[in-house]
């Protein structure tokens, strides 16, 4: 399928088949997440796959949306806290990669130039929008393979973490279901290019 045809066919699904997900499939949509591109090349997704019916059971007290829960394959999505730390380490696996090489760059750490981070968004904030990047990637892809996916966004981090036994370094971004749709919504309410463009200068 041609990529802006997966993006146009992607939905929110709220209603799965029984049809187990192949293992294999799993590894396509955790490759898709592998490869998507982070700030300095920080990566800080992690995921935990859940597959048990007993955990789900458990995660019923996490979030609101019970149907997330009947889905044969639940992706938690997590942002490792710790990613930031690493960035000089990746930064300097980028200069080794030559991923600077011919290119035109001041240095970003002279002063000159103001973060993002601190002024608008806190580091945690920023390794999720990081995390949910890879998250979008996971989403195009199950597309592609002809599953169904609905980004969870409401849910418990301390109460998922404890269930699942995670580590403090570990922050639960987002649950994403996984699984054959049972339902072929219609597009949804969208905004006009008009709208969504400030201007062209």
């Amino acid at each position: 399928m041609e990529l802006i045809d997966v993006i146009k066919q992607r939905r929110s699904i709220r209603k799965f088949k029984e049809d187990p997900v192949p293992d294999e499939l799993i590894d396509e949509l955790l490759e898709a997440a592998r490869l998507a591109p982070s700030g300095s090349n920080i990566q800080p997704w992690r995921f935990v796959i859940v597959k048990s019916e007993e955990i789900k059971k458990k995660l019923d007290e996490v979030t609101p949306y019970k149907f997330a829960l009947k889905a044969p394959v639940l992706f938690v999505c997590c942002s490792d806290l710790t990613a930031f730390e690493t960035r000089p380490k990746r930064v300097k696996e980028l200069l080794e990669a030559g991923a600077f090489t011919d290119v035109e760059i001041d240095n970003p750490d002279s002063g000159k130039y103001e973060s993002n981070i601190g002024k608008s968004i806190s580091i945690s904030g920023y390794l999720a929008m990081n995390v949910a990047i890879a998250i979008e990637h996971i989403v195009l892809r199950a597309t592609d393979l002809g599953l169904g996916t609905c980004w969870i966004g409401r849910v418990d981090s301390e109460k998922t973490k404890k269930i699942l036994g995670l580590n403090d370094n570990l922050y639960v971004v987002m649950l994403l279901p996984i699984r054959y749709p049972a339902q072929d919504p219609g597009q949804r309410p969208r905004f006009s290019k008009e709208e969504i463009m400030i201007k062209t200068v």
